[in-house]
Order: structure tokens, then C-alpha cells, then sequence
């Protein structure tokens, strides 16, 4: 079959949710469904983002659909920037978009930067998500003690230099949560994995491919 590649609004708690719905090759089996979520979206974050993409792209080298989407004040996306708040809700929508998309598959979330946080945040109340993958996880922007009960499996992919993660907070945060879990780090100079995305999305995909 022709691999999937749609444009799709959903009905989002803050009006419609632009939404890209991507398969992998033809001929691949899907064996999850991952919903992918953006940077920061005052600071430029958008579903474009070159890591998201990498991220979106190993995860369907890994059989999965992807669901990317744009948070709400987003490109064509409705609503305004809500602190963070309202995004984990934007999450949600993107969530239930996948399950009913794929009801007879898991069904993962994943993002970068600050939608790594949002995903987390989601995941860690939803056992129903299969596993978590967490790109640049914003350690110096925020408190991250919640992830002391978050028991779903993480896969944490983080840049040795990260900007807005610094590597003993990441390593403290990473050592505070349950099992299963696995922190993979990547040589680059900067957040964005510079110099590095082919390593970056060769690990994410590893992260989509282990076994939980």
C-alpha cells in the first residue's frame, strides 16, 4: 500500500489542531503508533523542527505511524501559548487521534525539548502509553520530580553539551525514576544535536525498536 501521508485538524480543546499524519515505506508493517511532540512553540517550535523531524523519521524507519501536530497558537493551529497547561491537553487530543486511528496498537508518545516535557508529563499519567521518548529533556528550565513515579518505559536520547540540560541534572533526574529505562547520550556542542543528527536519529530509532 501507498505509504500514508496526511494533513489532518483535530477537534482540539482550544479549537482545531493542525496535524500530520505520516506511515512508514510501503511495505512496512505498522506496528505502533507514536504521537511526536515540538519544541518550545515561543521560541520557534514548530513540527518542522529538523530534530522532530529526525525524531518522526527514525521512528517510522522503526514501523511506526507518526502523528505530528502543531501546538495550539501554532502555525494553523487555534489558541494561544498557555504555559504549558493547556499543551498537555493538546497532547492528549493528539493521543486519542492515534488510538483511533490504530486501537489494535500501542501507542507511544514522544518529543523534544519542550515537548518532551509535555509528553512526559501525559505519559506519566496514562499507562496505557507503551513508552516514552524523550529528546533534550529541559532539566534547567523546569522541575522534573514527577518522573520519581513514572513508570512507563523511557528511552532518553540527550546531547553531551545541552544548553538547557546540563548533564548532572539530566543524569540526577534519569537516576530518580523506576526501571525500564535507558539514557543514550550523543557527542554534539549544542541542544539541537549540531553535527550529530544522523547519530541523534539512529539512537531514536534504537529507542522505538527495544523491546519494553
Amino acid at each position: 500500500m501507498p505509504r500514508i501521508l496526511e494533513s489532518v485538524f483535530l477537534d482540539g480543546p482550544a479549537g482545531r489542531l493542525e496535524t500530520l499524519h505520516e506511515g512508514p515505506g510501503e511495505d512496512v508493517e505498522i506496528v505502533r503508533a507514536a504521537v511526536v511532540c515540538h519544541p518550545h512553540p515561543l521560541h520557534g517550535g514548530t513540527m518542522h523542527n529538523k530534530v522532530v523531524f529526525r525524531m518522526a523519521k527514525a521512528a517510522r524507519e522503526a514501523g511506526c505511524a507518526v502523528i505530528r501536530f502543531n501546538f495550539r497558537g501554532v502555525g494553523q493551529s487555534a489558541g494561544t501559548h498557555d504555559d504549558g497547561k493547556g499543551e498537555q491537553d493538546d497532547v492528549r487530543t493528539a493521543l486519542e487521534y492515534a488510538r483511533s486511528r490504530y486501537p489494535d496498537l500501542p501507542v507511544a508518545l514522544a518529543g523534544f525539548s519542550f515537548g518532551s516535557s509535555m509528553s512526559a508529563k501525559v505519559a506519566s499519567k496514562d499507562p496505557a502509553v507503551e513508552r516514552w521518548v524523550g529528546a533534550g529533556l529541559p532539566v534547567n528550565r523546569a522541575s522534573f520530580g514527577f518522573f520519581a513515579d513514572f513508570r512507563t518505559p523511557k528511552f532518553l536520547v540527550h546531547s553531551t553539551h545541552d544548553e538547557f540540560g546540563d548533564c548532572d541534572r539530566l543524569e540526577a533526574v534519569f537516576a530518580s525514576t523506576p526501571e525500564p529505562k535507558s539514557l543514550e547520550w550523543i557527542e554534539s556542542p549544542d541542544h539541537f544535536f549540531a553535527d550529530a543528527l544522523d547519530e541523534f536519529q539512529a539512537a531514536v530509532e534504537r529507542a522505538f525498536r527495544a523491546p519494553v
